[in-house]
């Protein structure tokens, strides 16, 4: 593996894209540090750090992960990259059900290129709902337990706010693509998982501070449990790992076809139907459903609302038991609206496929449909254990949350899945250039097979 980490250095072509990426990135970082203008950071800080302590501070927390810490502190990039992954979620969704939408999907390339169109209006749409909603709430003391955020408001704070942040949010988009066209990976999903892995040293220091090696008299974890940690942090990531990898394979096969003097198909190939259809967004819808309550019940002084927002607090049986249930739910959801086996069984009949013993048309469906029901089950269940962990570990061992959320939850599975999807096209690039990949041994039995 680290031969394969050297021999991309040694490619022009990749060497190039690698550094266009990390620059790429480095100029996202640099500007969640960039602050709105007319906010008060230091104040804004200290409300955050109240807020975090509350059970509203829980939703807030998850945007502030996905914007790399950019909502904390309220900078040109706080909306981050979350309007595009809402108004790609929406139009996925409308596709589905919107004929014009379902047809365009279906037109190739140039359709392809007008639902990014469509999502890139949707994106900045969305960015201006969601930044003049910030620039009122910002507005507001009351809101802020006393604390005045803003240093002018009135009209000009708010244009001022919806063009800053909104233009933050174009700007980290056409970061996405760029990546995605000249650079290595996946643009959007790159810049996340640098959002996430950002908070990684400060993760650590929290860890450091509570293991305290050169005061033990201070220390709140002693070396067993650090090691239990160390060995439940390789355990979850493989078993991540191995459930992104996981597929079932339904094999194909292609009648012959004469077509003049040549003839077409006859071979054999098989479909692969992930285990995990769906990816994180079971867990991000079953996020923003369940935190919803406890971020309201900050707004309202109501004592009902409050105790049944306390009962959905993060680590009680309540909240886990439900989270897992939401989640289980909407990765059945999502995968029935990805996965259209209906159109998948009418391609393979159109160019002469079929599923050995199985009749074309109608009955292919229904057995691919038979699959993924069966094999979406596990993954499901494998999504709620996954995140759920961190709060378990959280309260059985008595450490943050913080430190916790990297044992499991969404950040973990973005983390894997980019990582993997970008090691895939590395060595892509180090195949074709006749160097030896980061699985030498599966590449030999693939040879070899």
């Amino acid at each position: 593996m680290l031969e394969a980490f050297v021999n991309t250095l040694k490619i022009p072509d990749l060497r190039k894209k690698i550094v266009f990426t990390a620059i790429l990135l480095a100029v996202y970082r640099v500007g969640t540090y960039i602050p709105t203008p007319g906010i008060d950071g230091g104040k804004l800080a200290l409300f955050f750090s109240r807020l975090a302590q509350t059970q509203g501070g829980a939703l807030f927390g998850i945007m502030n992960m996905f914007s790399g810490g950019a909502i904390s502190r309220l900078t040109i990039f706080a909306l981050g990259i979350m309007p595009y992954i809402s108004a790609s979620i929406i139009l996925q969704l409308l596709t589905a059900v919107i004929p014009a939408l379902e047809r365009l999907a279906k037109e190739g390339e140039a359709g392809h290129k007008k639902i990014i169109q469509y999502t890139r209006y949707g994106t900045i749409i969305l960015s201006v709902i969601q930044s003049f909603f910030i620039a009122l709430w910002l507005e507001n003391p009351e809101r802020f337990q006393g604390l005045q955020i803003v240093q002018f408001p009135g009209l000009s704070f708010r244009i001022l706010t919806v063009i800053t942040l909104t233009s933050g949010t174009a700007f980290i988009m056409w970061l996405g693509e760029q990546i995605q066209e000249y650079g290595i990976g996946n643009g959007m999903s790159l810049i996340i998982t640098a959002g996430i892995i950002s908070r990684i040293p400060t993760a650590l220091y929290q860890l450091y501070a509570l293991f305290s090696p050169f005061a033990p008299e201070k220390a709140q974890l002693d070396i067993f449990t650090l090691l239990l940690m160390v060995v439940m942090l390789v355990l979850v990531v493989v078993s991540v790992i191995i459930v992104t990898q996981g597929q079932r394979k339904i094999p194909i096969q292609y009648a012959k076809r004469v077509v003049g003097r040549k003839i077409y198909g006859g071979q054999s190939t098989y479909l692969p139907l992930r285990v995990n259809q769906a990816g994180v967004i079971p867990i991000i819808f079953a996020q923003s459903i369940i935190l919803f309550p406890a971020t309201v019940a900050g707004f309202i002084p109501s004592q009902g609302f409050q105790k049944f927002a306390q009962a959905l607090t993060r680590g009680e049986w309540v909240y886990n038991s439900l989270y897992a249930l939401l989640i289980i739910f909407f990765a059945y959801f999502y995968t029935a609206i990805t996965f259209n086996p209906i159109d998948i069984s009418d391609n393979m009949k159109k160019y002469g496929g079929f599923v050995p013993g199985i009749r074309p048309g109608k009955q292919t469906a229904e057995y691919l449909d038979f699959i993924m029901t069966r094999i979406t089950f596990p993954g499901a269940v494998f999504l709620a254990i996954i995140a759920v962990l961190p709060s378990i570990i959280s309260a059985g061992l008595k450490i943050p949350y913080l430190v916790a959320s990297f044992f499991g939850g969404t950040g973990l599975l973005i983390i894997v899945g980019v990582m993997l999807d970008t090691m895939k096209q590395v060595e892509s690039h180090l195949l074709m250039r006749h160097y030896e990949g980061f699985m030498r041994k599966g590449r030999l039995k693939a040879r070899m097979a």
